[in-house]
């Protein structure tokens, strides 16, 4: 059927009708692109698999699939080595999360029923691979867009570790400086943090008697923050 008999057809607005109902960019392209077919054999599988898909919606109702994306783009990025951000990840365990579902959905598992007997849509539903594993993984790992488990791999898990070891021995660092020989120069007996460094609240007046980095003052000027040599070296870990 060529262009011409379309067009006096005003098949294309089929076709933008159908795409309006396509969830992804990918799948609006592809409503966008069908073409009649002049093949016997071709129209009596389609009209099949569309009587099959009624049969599915009558039996077990309909089916979402989610929030599909274009991963054109990641895919691309993975191609030249890239390395995904934490919400392409997200993203990427989303959609295969949504493709076990709809896997599930196609032999009849959501519904609680009996397997659902092969039909002309079996073997699109059986091509389906949720890579289940992959996304439990993602999901071990990330815990959201600007959060990583701690032990979302063992290098990991060891440099918390020592971060850990660092943290406490530099609290017991400066809690001997504070209960013994700086608390005569200390504004409050506590720890603080500035930044990501710890300091102790140094009076302004003692300051010559306490060495150290300073890296903040208070705002009346008399309380300098300072962090000893004693855990600069701690406090870089």
């Amino acid at each position: 059927m060529n262009e011409r008999v379309l067009r006096t057809l005003e098949y294309d607005k089929i076709t933008e009708k159908l795409a309006a109902f396509a969830d992804s960019a990918p799948g609006k392209e592809r409503c966008l692109a069908l073409k009649p077919s002049c093949s016997r054999y071709e129209i009596s599988r389609t009209l099949t698999e569309t009587g099959d898909a009624i049969a599915r919606l009558l039996r077990g109702g309909s089916v979402s699939f989610g929030s599909n994306r274009d991963f054109g783009e990641t895919i691309g990025a993975l191609k030249i080595g890239r390395t995904l951000d934490m919400r392409s990840l997200l993203q990427i365990a989303s959609m295969l999360e949504n493709c076990a579902r709809v896997k599930a959905y196609g032999q009849g598992v959501d519904s609680g029923a009996a397997e659902i007997k092969k039909d002309a849509l079996t073997e699109y539903f059986l091509a389906l691979e949720p890579l289940t594993p992959l996304s439990r993984e993602i999901r071990r790992c990330i815990l959201q867009e600007d959060e990583i488990a701690p032990d979302a791999s063992p290098a990991l898990r060891q440099i918390r570790r020592n971060q850990m070891l660092a943290g406490d021995r530099i609290h017991e660092q400066l809690n001997r400086m504070v209960t013994g020989s700086c608390r005569n120069y200390l504004q409050d007996p506590v720890i603080t943090l500035r930044g990501d460094r710890y300091c102790l609240p140094v009076r302004a007046e003692y300051k010559g008697q306490v060495p150290g980095i300073v890296h903040d003052l208070s705002s009346s000027g008399q309380t300098l923050f300072i962090e000893p040599p004693a855990v600069v070296e701690l406090n870089n870990k």
